[in-house]
């Protein structure tokens, strides 16, 4: 190697891991080290060794090799994206196509960059996951999406728990030919899985709600630009979420979120221009039992881009890249604290973030648990967005035609998704409402919820997950079904099933959370049955709390009666009408709620369980 006289300290620290990561890579395949030219070969300059980490991903090459200098093994995936960045593999992607065959596990990782999952052996099968800034998309390119459904995927979408849409049952030969045609269609998948920045979440009612603070769709959207256009934001060390609420009545979640931009009002006399503000919070990830915390930052809406890159290079040069298990966002924070890491983020910046104390943020409205279903006034006189009900997320392509129909005909063009499995429809005007309404219907659809339907939510389960533990959409229509006739609810309560550990369908933040596992029916454990740990006490917005587990290894079955007792018990033994569901759980121990749901829970239940 040539001398390094000419580096700063900085710079031969870096360089020295560096050429030791290349080192370990390249011995694995068999070939020679840095520093140890192949036989024959004339010996490297110290420009041509570096030369893989210049460009747009030496960060992530230089982190690599910080790990392994330090005697760390890098996971499968990290080595994988080293040896072949999954967006350099798109000819071989449509090459393996031709063949007809599903990807083995490393490529089946590349693929998800192109958002295409292999979901075997759930379904022998692709999944495909959009990015759909903000959640909104036009009627033409919602009827585009079925359309693509209708030809090389299972005549469905789903609805999902990001503002999105899935393509599900797509062959392997046709993941490119889908790919292209949403490109097509002005839609992509790109990045919307494995190790990147997730689709960009904002308010659903954004530019239509009365009580917004701000239309985040020009912030949302300018960021997915940048993740799109900015080859070094891919290939993180785990997956990243970024969300914008702009303080309507639809909650967005953004909390559970890596970073949450919530619209604040800035009170004068705090040294800095009163108005409108993003306040920033950070780390949420409930799967891991942690909601976002605010920093004390609040950030200008036109900068949320640049602060927001900075935050997700922090996360590149620092996220844990031996340990999947412990790689997310969240884990930088616990190691350096937010102190330390928001140091880091200027650093990137190049500039001091703004703080504030607490009193110089007004209060912000409290969020409408039904605002994402039913008919609502917009802000615009005399038009209304009318939030239609997907039972558990799924649509038929004919159900997608009729309501890009209805969007088209009767509203402003628009299908707005929200992170309750859902969508709306809006701009229409009172005169068109009852026909908008009855077309809906006429689709086997319907903008009314219980208050159970109204806050079901449930992930893919085992009939297209290979990692869920129990059909989790069946038993959400079970459990509605069971309900619906037997018990009378006057206020709004969520019920969320999710089928594994990654907790797609957010658990832990329901008022009733059920996670799925197999249930053993005798002492040998041999055959099993679907079931949940049943967890109760969640929330989200200005009730933010994680449910504490309540009945463990409950059968799939049982579930239903569980949860009537749950809401008798609540019913019968609430301090006022006016509590909540969560205010009464958090009142009691489990061991007094379970005492109180045994009680009430219907007979039957209780004696095949004895």
């Amino acid at each position: 190697m040539m001398s390094d006289a000419g580096f700063t300290e900085d710079q031969k620290r870096w360089l020295q891991g560096f050429v030791s990561g290349a080192n370990a890579a390249r011995t694995a395949r068999g070939l020679a080290g840095i520093g140890g030219p192949a036989p024959g070969a004339a010996a490297p300059t110290a420009l041509a060794a570096a030369g893989p980490a210049r460009g747009p991903d030496a960060i992530h090459h230089a982190a690599m090799a910080r790990f392994e200098a330090a005697g760390r093994k890098l996971s499968p995936q990290e080595i994988a994206k080293r040896d072949e960045h999954p967006h350099d593999a798109y000819a071989r992607l449509k090459a393996e196509a031709r063949t007809g065959r599903f990807p083995k596990p490393m490529d089946d990782f590349r693929w998800r960059f192109h958002g295409l999952y292999f979901v075997g052996p759930a379904q022998n099968a692709f999944m495909c996951r959009l990015r759909i800034p903000n959640g909104i998309l036009s009627h033409w390119q919602f009827r585009t999406v079925a359309a693509i459904a209708d030809r090389w995927g299972g005549g469905y979408a789903h609805a999902t728990t990001r503002s999105n849409l899935q393509i599900r049952e797509i062959a392997a030969e046709h993941g490119p030919d889908l790919i292209e045609a949403l490109a097509m269609a002005g839609l992509t998948p790109k990045g919307s899985g494995a190790d990147n920045i997730r689709n960009v979440t904002g308010s659903p009612t954004a530019g239509i709600d009365p009580d917004e603070l701000i239309d985040t769709r020009p912030h949302a959207l300018d960021w997915h630009m940048h993740v799109l256009e900015s080859r070094t934001l891919h290939g993180l060390p785990r997956k990243f979420n970024v969300a914008f609420d702009g303080g309507g009545r639809v909650a967005v979640l953004e909390e559970t979120n890596d970073i949450a931009f919530q619209a604040v009002a800035v009170r004068a006399g705090f040294g800095v221009e009163p108005g409108i503000w993003y306040r920033l919070a950070l780390g949420g990830i409930t799967g891991h039992k942690d909601f976002a915390r605010d920093t004390g930052v609040v950030v200008r809406p036109e900068e949320t881009t640049a602060v927001a890159d900075a935050i997700v290079r922090v996360f590149i040069e620092h996220g844990d890249r031996t340990d999947r298990k412990k790689a997310r966002f969240k884990y930088v924070l616990d190691a350096f604290g937010f102190d330390r890491t928001l140091q880091l983020v200027e650093e990137k910046l190049g500039r001091p973030l703004t703080r504030l104390p607490a009193e110089a943020i007004q209060p912000r409205r409290p969020i409408d648990r039904f605002a994402h279903v039913g008919l609502h006034r917009q802000a615009q006189p005399g038009l209304n967005w009318l939030g239609v009900v997907l039972p558990v997320g799924r649509m038929t392509t004919a159900q997608m035609h009729g309501l890009a129909d209805i969007a088209a005909t009767f509203g402003d063009g628009d299908i707005r998704l929200t992170v309750w499995q859902n969508l709306l429809v809006s701009g229409i005007p009172d005169a068109m409402v009852a026909a908008a309404t009855a077309r809906l219907a006429a689709l086997g659809l319907t903008h009314e919820a219980s208050s159970i339907r109204a806050g079901l939510v449930a992930c893919t389960g085992s009939r297209g997950c290979k990692f869920a533990a129990a059909d989790t959409k069946g038993d959400a229509l079970a459990i509605a079904e069971a309900l619906e006739g037997r018990i009378a609810l006057d206020q709004p309560v969520n019920i969320h099933l999710t089928g594994c550990h990654h907790s797609c369908a957010q658990h832990f933040i329901g008022d009733i959370g059920l996670i799925a596992t197999r249930v053993a029916l005798d002492a040998s454990g041999e055959d099993t049955v679907d079931g949940y740990h049943i967890h109760v006490g969640g929330g989200f917005a200005e009730r933010a709390a994680i449910a504490r587990e309540i009945f463990p290894s409950t059968p799939a079955t049982e579930a239903p009666a569980r949860i009537e007792g749950l809401l008798l018990a609540w019913l019968g033994h609430r301090t006022s009408a006016d509590e909540t569901f969560q205010a009464f759980v958090q009142r009691h121990t489990i061991e007094t709620l379970r005492g109180l749901c045994d009680a009430a829970t219907p007979q039957p239940t209780r004696e095949a369980a004895e």
